[in-house]
């Protein structure tokens, strides 16, 4: 592998290390934790215990695409929806109604929380669709296809 390819392989890898490992172990081992935490948007234990399942999917197999390259758009643009999702669902800033009275105040912990998921959530499209959009028509070409960034003799931009 080149350098290209490594600084590539790293960037993906911190892209995913919130997922795979960390918040996909902290669900494995406080599964009742994540459990009680999803009951506030999912009332029902077996809808909460479903959504924390399916996100535990989402969370290790998009992960492991976005990494290895394989269906790695796909991959992005799920984990993406994923980010956006959960910021919707679980870091309601405007809840709280405290945000302009006290800095200390949950509103604010959830509010830079909101953000940090829709940016991270913008870095998987980037990655999906390359900085200049020209990856969404190799993506409805081939939605599952693997953009191959750590192929041998693969054109440069493979990872756009």
């Amino acid at each position: 592998m080149t350098a290209a390819d490594w600084a590539t392989l790293g960037a993906r890898c911190a892209m995913v290390m919130l997922f795979l490992p960390f918040s996909a172990l902290d669900k494995l081992l406080g599964f009742g934790h994540a459990v009680r935490q999803a009951q506030q948007v999912f009332r029902p234990p077996w809808l909460a215990r479903a959504a924390i399942a399916a996100g535990l999917v989402v969370e290790v197999v998009c992960s492991l695409g976005v990494v290895s390259g394989v269906a790695d758009r796909a991959a992005a643009l799920m984990l993406a929806a994923y980010c956006v999702a959960t910021a919707a669902l679980f870091k309601r800033f405007w809840q709280p109604r405290d945000f302009w009275r006290d800095a200390d105040g949950r509103a604010r912990g959830l509010f830079w929380d909101f953000l940090k998921n829709l940016s991270l959530g913008a870095g998987f499209v980037l990655l999906a669709l390359g900085a200049d959009g020209r990856g969404w028509q190799a993506f409805v070409d081939a939605p599952l296809a693997s953009s191959r960034p750590y192929a041998a003799g693969a054109p440069a931009g493979a990872n756009r």
